[in-house]
This record gives C-alpha cells, sequence and structure tokens, in this order.
C-alpha cells in the first residue's frame, strides 16, 4: 500500500490540530486508546522523549511543507538508527516488567507512523471545516473512491449521503481503520437536487466485541471500524487532560517527570 502523499499544503486549523497535542510515551498501541489520540502523540516503543520528539518533528515537517514520505523516510531513517531505535530489540514492558523482542523502527511502522499522523490530522480539520460551514453545506456524502482494495463496509457506504449532524458519522466519519483513505465531501442543497441525490437512512449498525488486552476494557465496535480508530471526530485537548493525566501518573517515575516536562508545552498541562 503507498504511503499518503501531499501534493498541497494542509489548512491551518490541520496543522493547528497536531500541534496542540501533548506527548505521552506507550509500550503498546492499546495503552493510549482511541480518543486519548486526539491530546497526545505517541509511537509504541519510543520509550525514550528524544526518540519520540525526533519522530513528532518529522511529522510536523511532512505536514507542515508537504513533504512525501520518501523525503519523510530519508531523513528520519538514519537518525533513529543512529540512535538504535531500528530493527528488534529487546524491551522491558513498564506495565508487565516482562522482557519482550519488539519491532522498533523499519520502513513499514515510518509508513505507518506518516500515513496515520497525516491523515488523522487532515480528518480532524476537515472535520472543524465542517462544523463551521453546516449552516450553508448541511450534507455529507461519503467517499470510499480512494483505494484499490477498499474494505467491504466502507465499499457499502460509498455515495451515502446523511445530514451532518447525524449519530453515524460520530462512529463512522473517516479514518476509522489503520490504511483507510476513505473520505467525505461537504454538500449544500443546490448541489444535492442538482446531482439527483437524495439523504438516506443511515444503515443498520452492526457490531463486534473487543478487549483491550491490556486494561481488560470490553467495548461492542461499529463493524468496519479498528478498535484503535473507535472514537468520535472533534474530540479536543480540554475533555482528554483528566485520562492523560491518569495514564502519565501511572508510568514509572522517571519516565512520568520527563512526561510531564515535555508536555506542559505541547498543550498538556
Amino acid at each position: 500500500m503507498p504511503a499518503f502523499e501531499f501534493k498541497l499544503l494542509p489548512p491551518v486549523d490541520v496543522i493547528e490540530f497536531f500541534r496542540q497535542k501533548g506527548y505521552l510515551i506507550a509500550f503498546s498501541w492499546e495503552d493510549v486508546w482511541q480518543q486519548e489520540h486526539q491530546a497526545a502523540f505517541t509511537v509504541a516503543k519510543a520509550m525514550l522523549f528524544d526518540i519520540l520528539r525526533d519522530i513528532r518533528e518529522a511529522v510536523d515537517k511532512a505536514l507542515a511543507k508537504g513533504t512525501t514520505f520518501e523525503q519523510f523516510r530519508q531523513e528520519l531513517a538514519p537518525l533513529l538508527l543512529q540512535k538504535g531505535w531500528w530493527g528488534r530489540a529487546d524491551m522491558t514492558d513498564p506495565i508487565t516488567n516482562e522482557v519482550k523482542n519488539v519491532q522498533l523502527g523499519s520502513t513499514r511502522r515510518l509508513k505507518v507512523i506518516y500515513d496515520t499522523n497525516l491523515r488523522t490530522a487532515h480528518s480532524e480539520g476537515q472535520w472543524q471545516r465542517i462544523q463551521k460551514n453546516k449552516d450553508a453545506f448541511p450534507y455529507l456524502k461519503y467517499d470510499a473512491n480512494n483505494s484499490e482494495h477498499p474494505r467491504l463496509e466502507h465499499s457499502a457506504w460509498d455515495g451515502l449521503v446523511l445530514p451532518v449532524d447525524d449519530p453515524f458519522w460520530q462512529a463512522h466519519y473517516p479514518v476509522k481503520a489503520w490504511g483507510c483513505k476513505c473520505g467525505v465531501i461537504q454538500l449544500d442543497e443546490g448541489t444535492i437536487d442538482e446531482l439527483g441525490l437524495k439523504p438516506y437512512k443511515p444503515p443498520q449498525e452492526e457490531t463486534y466485541t473487543y478487549i483491550n488486552k491490556r486494561t481488560g476494557e470490553v467495548q461492542r465496535i461499529p463493524k468496519g471500524v479498528d478498535p484503535s480508530f473507535n472514537y468520535p471526530p472533534g474530540g479536543r485537548l480540554a475533555n482528554l487532560q483528566k485520562t492523560l493525566a491518569d495514564k502519565i501518573n501511572r508510568l514509572p517515575d522517571d519516565l512520568k517527570a520527563a512526561a510531564m516536562s515535555k508536555s506542559k508545552n505541547q498543550g498538556f498541562k
């Protein structure tokens, strides 16, 4: 799957969304859970803040300057290799104290980091614009035609037209899965009439059970949504501060002190 490539520089609100995030150290992707990603930047197994900062700065540059994945990789990979965050290594899980052989940096991981952070930042920035313009453009149309191999559930939603405030978007507004390339198009009444479109009834919700192996939390998650992406759009830092503070307080003392120090100037106070 090719990495997400930019052709134009993003709107200011996309960059603002990314830059309001704090830092959060995590051993597993299940340690920073769902909506917490709207307030914290994290990379699983990046347990040193200088590593996490290097990755974050590279993502920020990619957003602000529209750099391609290949440029992102060429600049970041040698730095991570130099600092020892590359390939496989033994690492102690801070929650279980088990020593595990884990994957650190790799080209594949850099693609996931690049794609996921850029897509989610663009998605959140677009959601802010959707909310600002919904009086004049009150509908959204689901667009699943951006992938060669779309998920079956996402393909079924292609062309679906619903009001901006329909609850469907709280659960399914993209991005909702790893590698998902779906999007939405905001429409006004005139365009709806011109194209002969009609708002649909939202599809019947189907769910599956997922258990977070790190916390034991059991959730019912909509089909077509990966567990890590099961949160509504538009969440801001103020709504998540307590949750993230609790996460930091459970870290070992050395990581806790570093997290509080590094995060206080990144929107987490």
